[in-house]
């Protein structure tokens, strides 16, 4: 059996890249991106057809922020991005991975264990048009 695309979110990187005030609350910054991220497990996304896996990375003050049904969410002990390259290292050879962030060291990082790297206004485009 194939298992479907995954798509990883470090979600600090992409609240962080749009000044709309998400330093106030950034649990509700990322519950925000969450909620938006949960109709692309049924949807899809872009080059990513249905069904995809998504996985959202949270850390600092957004810890606590809640999975959704189609959103499962990893809160990050320590690092991060050390969390997410865990989350991507976990996966079996060939699975086609997407993980969306725009810190250099953490693309390489990932980029290595095969997964594709997009950035945030990537994401942010395809959320609004599906593209």
């Amino acid at each position: 059996m194939d298992l479907p695309p995954l798509l990883v979110v470090d979600a600090a990187n992409v609240i962080g890249s749009r000044p709309d005030g998400w330093w106030r609350d950034r649990a509700g910054a990322v519950a925000r991106l969450r909620d938006e991220l949960a109709g692309v497990a049924a949807g899809g996304l872009a080059e990513l057809p249905p069904p995809v896996e998504v996985v959202l990375v949270t850390e600092g003050r957004a810890r606590g922020v809640p999975a959704v049904p189609g959103v499962r969410v990893v809160p990050a002990a320590g690092s991060g991005d050390d969390a997410l390259v865990t989350v991507v290292a976990a996966e079996p050879d060939g699975r086609r991975m997407l993980v969306v962030t725009a810190d250099r060291e953490l693309r390489g990082r990932v980029a290595v264990l095969g997964a594709r790297v997009e950035g945030p206004g990537w994401l942010r485009r395809a959320l609004v048009t599906g593209r």
